[in-house]
């Protein structure tokens, strides 16, 4: 399959939350996906009419590629129900964490130096847990 072919929603792409280029083993199951396109079409998309184009630094991890990166054991990457990112634009930083901190889909919310972990959950109700300065 060619990752680079599926397309989550109308901006985001399956390639853009797996780094196949470093990690060649990250490969979804369907549901993973199906949590993915969950979190483009609830939060993502909706974040990206506010601040412009959003640049995923990483994605859904499977077990091995979490452990190499230092994700915790019980990290929603692993199911494809978080992403680490920014905004292309930085000066729309601090936008974008207002946009999540109000959002009612945003499950998490965690900040580090110039990008954000999100997290959602399409089968519980969100958490909001919000941790600015996290990270």
């Amino acid at each position: 399959m060619n990752y680079s072919d599926v397309r989550l929603s109308p901006h985001f792409k399956l390639s853009e939350f797996l780094n196949l280029e470093k990690y060649p083993e990250n490969i979804p199951s369907m549901q993973d996906v199906v949590n993915l396109t969950y979190g483009c079409h609830q939060l993502l998309e909706p974040a990206r009419m506010i601040v412009g184009p959003i640049i995923i630094n990483s994605g859904y991890r499977n077990a091995e590629v979490n452990r190499k990166v230092g994700g915790v054991k019980n990290s929603q990457h692993l199911l494809g129900q978080a992403a680490d990112i920014r905004p292309k634009d930085p000066d729309e930083f601090q936008r974008l964490i207002e946009f999540f901190k109000s959002w009612e889909y945003t499950d998490q919310l965690l900040t580090g130096n110039g990008w954000l972990h999100i997290s959602w959950n399409p089968f519980t109700p969100p958490r909001h847990y919000i941790r600015v300065g996290y990270y």
